[in-house]
């Protein structure tokens, strides 16, 4: 196979990803939990597709994009060769852009408005296929930050519910930078609440993804129950030198 990626850079990501595999693991045996519960996703965002295929060939096949422009020509490249990753659409995702994604996402996690799942509903539905999603929660109350208010999630449930060619499979969150030591923690405490609350309220058995952590504060949310986090810059280093497309 051709891949783009050299020794050294292979050597570096792999290196990481098994630093950050072993402090998941240490954090999880601290919180009393089991042993592979919680899914490491790599996010190669403005990373060139070296390092997404960097990673996959060692062993790390979970691998997020925040943007679609992003994502479809990994997905194309990761086909052309004959890897299998499973991709995560992570950033926020217009409706005009849905289109070029459906049948490439493993998983959505930023679902953010009924009329985003309408749409990912109507084009999975046209291309018969079924797309797996997270609503995206906004337990911190920032401006800054999209997603349902937790008063909001439970009507939003019962609407998309009843969308077809759709798996609601649990609730994405974002904490804050954090003004003060353990807020980050505070906020996955609270959504993992919210969480367990509706897992009972919708009775589905897909309700099974809590995702939530990233680089800076992935080992508070293991602490409080994430079973997926989403980690770049601990993995592939820094991105300031990449520009986004």
């Amino acid at each position: 196979m051709d891949f783009d990626f050299n020794d050294e850079l292979r050597n570096r990501i792999s290196d990481n990803i098994s630093a950050v595999r072993e402090s998941i693991e240490e954090a999880v045996r601290e919180s009393g939990r089991e042993k592979g519960s919680v899914t490491l996703i790599g996010v190669t965002k403005v990373f060139p597709v070296e390092y997404a295929e960097a990673a996959a060939v060692s062993g790390l096949n979970d691998l997020g994009e925040n943007r679609v422009q992003e994502l479809v020509p990994k997905v194309e490249r990761f086909s052309s060769l004959g890897i299998d990753a499973k991709w995560h659409l992570i950033g926020t995702l217009q409706k005009n852009k849905v289109k070029y994604i459906i049948g490439k996402t493993h998983l959505i996690h930023s679902v953010n408005s009924i009329d985003l799942a309408l749409e990912i509903s109507k084009r999975s539905q046209s291309n018969n296929v079924t797309s797996s999603i997270l609503l995206q929660a906004n337990v911190s109350g920032e401006e800054s930050k999209h997603g349902f208010a937790p008063h909001e999630l439970k009507p939003a449930i019962d609407k998309i519910m009843d969308l077809p060619n759709l798996e609601i499979c649990g609730l994405m969150t974002m904490a804050p930078i954090e003004t003060y030591e353990g807020q980050a923690r505070e906020v996955f405490a609270k959504t993992r609440i919210i969480y367990e609350e509706l897992k009972d309220y919708t009775g589905l058995e897909s309700w099974n993804v809590l995702s939530m952590g990233m680089s800076q504060d992935y080992k508070s949310a293991i602490y409080e129950g994430a079973t997926h986090i989403r980690i770049g810059t601990a993995i592939f280093g820094d991105r300031s030198q990449y520009k986004p497309l």
